[in-house]
This record gives structure tokens, sequence and C-alpha cells, in this order.
């Protein structure tokens, strides 16, 4: 079978657990080769590796921290040693929100994730976006977001406004790169099963109290998201760019019920 990935060489950035990890399978079982990124968790990144050359793909692991833009420089630098080339990058490593309100949420703690969530993509993007410039163009990036890239969340303000900014990024490369042939969409999943919601997975009533608010009445596997990932990596997508794709089960639908 022809994977609609051959040849392809994509960066995963955090693809050391959950959805990164689930998409780099996914992409080396559609044909790519992929640059495993991770920072605190090597044995995740290793665990993604192995899956990867699984399926008989190429993996080279590089350890970054993306809010610092001179790591992120010397990952791409070892991503090219590593394969020559990059047709597709995913910004996929981020912070979740902190959990404190405004009025306590000191300065440290907002730029931890303005910047990892928005420098981080900024950076990456950039690099990636010089890199195939001088290849000609063409080529893939998928930001992956969330629903709070438009939906508040109390407790969320530094997460929210970091994918809300995330969101604005994508939709101005859209219109610069498009020239190049170059797309970009954002991947904004709800709920997801991975490490962000810890608790929920060991907690089965915690879970099943979550999930209320979810039309579909559960999280969704990282898988699924994933397989959108490939599909916005391949060639089937190249008529879309700026969009975000929303996968949450009915979430953002539900907003208003009840009021």
């Amino acid at each position: 079978m022809t994977g609609r990935l051959d040849g392809k060489v994509a960066l995963i950035t955090g693809s050391d657990s959950g959805i990164g990890q689930a998409t780099a399978a996914e992409f080396a079982r559609e044909g790519a080769d992929v640059v495993v990124h991770y920072l605190h968790d090597e044995d995740g990144a290793k665990m993604t590796s192995q899956a990867v050359q699984a399926e008989g793909r190429r993996a080279v692991v590089v350890r970054a921290d993306i809010s610092d833009e001179t790591q992120v420089a010397t990952m791409f630098d070892e991503a090219i040693a590593a394969f020559g080339n990059l047709d597709i990058l995913m910004n996929n490593a981020g912070v979740d929100a902190s959990g404190a309100k405004v009025a306590e949420l000191s300065t440290e703690v907002f730029d931890i994730a303005i910047r990892t969530n928005l420098y981080g993509t900024f950076f990456c993007c950039r690099r990636f976006i010089q890199l195939r410039t001088m290849a000609g163009g063409q080529g893939k990036i998928i930001n992956v977001t969330s629903v709070h890239e438009d939906v508040p969340n109390a407790g969320g303000a530094d997460y929210d406004c970091s994918k809300g900014a995330v969101r604005m990024l994508t939709r101005s490369l859209a219109l610069e790169l498009a020239p190049l042939g170059i797309t970009v969409n954002n991947l904004a999943p709800g709920m997801v099963l991975t490490p962000f919601n810890q608790a929920s997975i060991d907690d089965p009533d915690l879970l099943e109290e979550q999930v209320q608010s979810i039309p579909l009445k559960r999280a969704a596997q990282p898988a699924e998201i994933a397989r959108l990932a490939v599909f916005l990596a391949s060639s089937d997508a190249d008529y879309v760019t700026g969009a975000t794709y929303v996968m949450d089960g009915g979430l953002m639908r539900n907003l208003g019920q009840g009021a």
C-alpha cells in the first residue's frame, strides 16, 4: 500500500507522548521519516522513535527547549544533518494552563506559556519557512492549538492567550506563504486523553464527570487527532490553508445550552 506521505520528512515537536507520539507513528505508517523532539521525557521520545522504526521508517531524536530560539536553530540543524530536508512541521509541544486567575498570575508563569506556546511555534515556523524557501517552496505546517484558541477558560488566561495568538499567526502565515505553496493550518482538539489530562485518565469518576459537557460523552484518543494530522500533512489537503480543524466531540457547539 502506498502511503500518503511517502518520501516526506516530518519534524514533530513534543513527540514524546500523547498527540505527538501518536502522530509520529501515523506519519511513519504513511511513509514519512520523523524527527522526534522532546524536552523532558527522553524515554518517551525513544519509544516514539521505536514506533517509527517499527513501521520501517527512519527516526532521529532531538532535545530542545522550543522557547529558546538558539535551541530551536540547533534542533533544525540536527534534523537537516540527519535527513537533508524537511517537508512537514507539526508544532505540538506546549504547556498547559496554570490554573491561576489573572489577579494572582505571576509574570513568570504567564511568560512560560507565551514563550513556549507562541514564541516556540513562531521560532519553529520561521526556521522551517526559511528552509522551504531555499528548497523552492512547498511544505506543510500544522499548529496544534486547542478549542481555547476561541473559547476562554477561567484560570487559563496564560494558555488561552497563547493559543489565540497562534491562531492569528497561522492565518497571517497562510497569506504570506500561499505564493510558495506552503500551507498552514491549526488542529484544535478539545479534551484528549494525554498527559495533560492525566488526572482524568487515572480517575474514571473524574473523567465521567468531565465528559458530561461533551455531546459525544467521551474524550478523544490521541490516535484520532493523529489521523486528522495525516490528512493536513498530505497532498489531499493541498487546497486547505489558514483553517482551524476542531476535534472536540461537539463541545464548542454545546456552549450556551441550559443558559
